[in-house]
């Protein structure tokens, strides 16, 4: 029996998708397997300078329906340029995941104003500049998406990462605004906390103390992720917009 496509005839464009272990490459495979085409975007230069490290573009081979890119989103101008690029090669663009982010590891006593601004910059205005590029270059009319993406800063508090918690957070704020903004041109607009997901960026004793909070003792994985992201693509979802949606695995943050 053939698998279902539910997202037949789609174009989708989704950012951070530059580690193959990362959450944007398993979206990015769930939405093509359930038959949409796929404009893709990363920045490897941020993962190279993280402690995780780069391990390549995460969908580099040239393949059907799927079209990557490396585009640094601090540059205002990319956001439209992606959408515009997904319109030239696929002919439309229906879906945005804004899955990117830009991480920082600074307290209260190391925050700088240039790193504020740069998570400012990537993770917060990206995301709304994004919003506003899928309402203006798709025509208006029912099926639109928009998934964005927080990390939980509302549940517990994240006083190490300031720049990167204070632009992630602000992305949880903003959706039920830009749903109503989006509305009427027929997108909804939601947002996934996805928890602590196994990307690769913790390991030995942390990897094990994290999985112990989990009630399935057990991380979360990115194809549990992308299964929710490509739920909220499809016309299931058509009656959900203006959520921020914890798929978090029940994660016990006490």
């Amino acid at each position: 029996m053939s698998r279902p496509t539910p997202l037949a005839g789609r174009v989708a464009l989704v950012t951070g998708v530059s580690r193959r272990k990362g959450i944007g490459a398993a979206i990015v495979e769930r939405l093509l397997a359930d038959g949409a085409a796929v404009a893709a975007s990363g920045w490897s230069a941020h993962d190279a300078a993280m402690p995780w490290g780069a391990d390549g573009a995460a969908a580099s081979a040239p393949r059907e329906r799927f079209h990557y890119e490396e585009v640094d989103l601090e540059d205002a101008a990319a956001p439209r340029r992606l959408v515009e690029t997904a319109v030239e090669r696929f002919g439309a663009i229906d879906v945005v995941v804004a899955n990117h982010a830009r991480s920082a590891s600074q307290s209260l006593a190391e925050v700088t104003a240039a790193e504020l601004d740069r998570c400012w910059a990537v993770n917060a205005r990206a995301s709304v500049l994004l919003a506003q590029a899928l309402g203006a270059l798709r025509p208006p009319g029912p099926g639109g998406r928009l998934v964005l993406f927080t990390s939980g800063q509302d549940r517990a508090p994240m006083a190490g990462e300031l720049p990167y918690a204070i632009s992630k957070g602000a992305i949880a704020s903003m959706t039920a605004s830009l749903a109503d903004a989006l509305a009427e041109r027929g997108v909804t607009v939601n947002c996934v906390n996805p928890g602590p997901v196994d990307t690769g960026w913790a390991s030995g004793a942390r990897h094990a103390a994290i999985a112990a909070r989990f009630p399935a003792q057990r991380w979360g994985q990115p194809a549990d992720v992308a299964r929710l992201v490509a739920w909220l693509a499809s016309d299931e979802a058509a009656w959900i917009t203006g959520q921020v949606i914890h798929g978090e695995g029940g994660f016990r943050r006490a």
